[in-house]
């Protein structure tokens, strides 16, 4: 069905799943449903409509993480788009759309989040085929989910007049509500859960783009007229930041006199909340969902998960415990929509906890903080096969790294050497240095900083094979590795 054009939006943060979800690693990078991650199964359930290859837009930071997602699976992408600022999913599709106009193409979109879940993916498939003669009339299609119950954690759809094959007019979109009115809706049995997902031409798009957002398509269209290609990967132009911040259901499906709507009955979830994701995964005899290595006594409708340790929980009902290697939450199980607010709250207080784990993956491989005090830093990391770190300096940290697994290729000044399991060298002050791995198994190694100051930004690169000369951006507190 070559006229599809999958739009995956990775752009999104995921805060009300954390502490597995963070702002360096968020909820569609994470393995929620399946021993895949949700961007993976997204771009699965994509490759069952046998459409055009994916166009997937996610954040600068992200693009060797979502790059690496598809190769894992063997998915190719048509492209990825990088967004250097987060303006919401209107902009984001209309990057899309104009992207795919400008290489004389003018395929349906279908915008989907990366971050969902849906239990029957063939029918979903059989759903979106069945509403391709709608979108090529010039509607924009708004997939509604017949709501289960008074859930608040969902924007809301009220279906208008019916025009033929399933399809409904839209009447109106509404916000979040609370418990009273979400009853009200699910009794009138004309609402519908806004999942989010939509189809519409591209030249439809930009149409009601230009009629109800022309700064923004502005925008867009600028940006990518200057943007350019690298790698697997287009950087729209500066333009692109510059663009009014909107949902396209705000944005554009409130606006437009286009907006149709077609219900959506596959089982679908936005995981939005640890109660939405207790839901969908499997439960015992206590409904209780268990992972890792936990015990249960006199425990019920809870949701229990150990990450790093032996987690316990003795005499509780409908509790929400996720435990990771620096955090843990205990949530009740009508509260999870409030993580969101948790997560601000850390932000304004600077804990590095909102935004990164302790393990980091990076292009070349990953680190892991293992231990960290005033003036010095502990952790370990691991260099892919062929891989290799920046060629760096530091103005005001010293390293000591010990290899303990594999080989590590070290230049420090004008010196290369080779190392093996248990031999060390020192990077002082000052020097310009770079690690590789010249061989064919991940090689491992214990780095200890030591300085005044370990912040990410104290490092000045001269030589990177991923072009990550302007992206450093410092976390409060220790910082990472390059």
């Amino acid at each position: 069905m070559e006229s599809i054009l999958p739009v995956v939006l990775a752009g999104g943060s995921g805060t009300r799943l954390w502490p597995l979800s963070r702002g360096r690693y968020p909820k569609h990078f994470l393995t929620l449903t399946s021993d895949r991650s949700m961007l993976q199964e997204t771009l699965l359930r994509m490759a069952r409509l046998d459409a055009m290859p994916p166009c997937i837009v996610c954040n600068e930071e992200h693009r060797f993480l979502v790059a690496e997602h598809c190769r894992e699976i063997a998915q190719h992408c048509g492209a990825i788009l990088l967004e250097q600022l987060a303006c919401g999913t209107a902009p984001a599709a209309g990057l899309a759309a104009c992207h795919a106009l400008r290489r004389g193409e003018d395929p349906v979109l279908l915008i989907v989040p990366s971050d969902h879940h849906i239990e029957l993916p063939d029918a979903f498939c059989n759903v979106v085929r069945s509403a391709l003669d709608t979108a090529d009339s010039g509607q924009l299609i708004a997939f509604g989910v017949r709501p289960s119950g008074p859930d608040t954690g969902y924007g809301y759809i009220r279906a208008g007049e019916g025009i033929g094959d399933g399809v409904r007019r839209i009447a109106e979109f509404y916000e979040k509500p609370d418990v009273t009115t979400a009853k009200e809706y699910v009794q009138s049995g004309d609402f519908y859960w806004n999942s989010g997902i939509f189809l519409c031409r591209a030249s439809a798009y930009v149409e009601e783009l230009g009629r109800h957002q022309p700064d923004m398509l502005s925008s867009c269209r600028a940006a990518v007229d200057s943007g350019s290609d690298h790698r697997d990967f287009f950087r729209p132009g500066p333009e692109f930041a510059k663009s009014p911040k909107d949902s396209i259901d705000y944005g554009i499906m409130e606006k437009t006199d286009r907006a149709v709507m077609l219900p959506l009955d596959v089982g679908w979830s936005d995981v939005g909340s640890w109660s939405a994701l207790h839901e969908i995964r499997a439960r015992n005899e206590d409904n209780n969902a268990i992972e890792g290595d936990v015990i249960t006594v006199d425990t019920k409708n809870s949701l229990v998960q150990a990450d790093k340790r032996l987690v316990v929980t003795v005499g509780v009902d409908g509790l929400m415990v996720v435990d990771t290697a620096d955090a843990v939450l205990v949530a009740g199980e009508g509260h999870t929509q409030k993580v969101k607010e948790v997560v601000g709250r850390m932000k304004d207080l600077a804990y590095t906890q909102s935004e990164a784990h302790t393990r980091v993956d990076r292009p070349w491989g990953s680190y892991e903080v293992v231990e960290a005090g005033e003036h010095y830093q502990v952790k370990k990391i691991t260099v892919n096969p062929g891989a290799r770190l920046s060629l760096q300096a530091h103005r005001q940290r010293s390293e000591h790294w010990i290899v303990v697994r594999g080989t590590a290729r070290v230049t420090c000044g004008a010196a290369t050497s080779t190392l093996s399991a248990n031999e060390a060298t020192y990077i002082p002050v000052g020097s310009m240095h770079r690690i590789s791995n010249p061989g064919t198994v991940p090689m491992e190694l214990i780095e200890v900083q030591v300085g005044a100051y370990l912040g990410e930004d104290d490092i000045v690169r001269f030589d990177d094979d991923y072009d990550r000369f302007d992206e450093d951006q410092p976390l409060p507190g220790p910082g990472g590795s390059a």
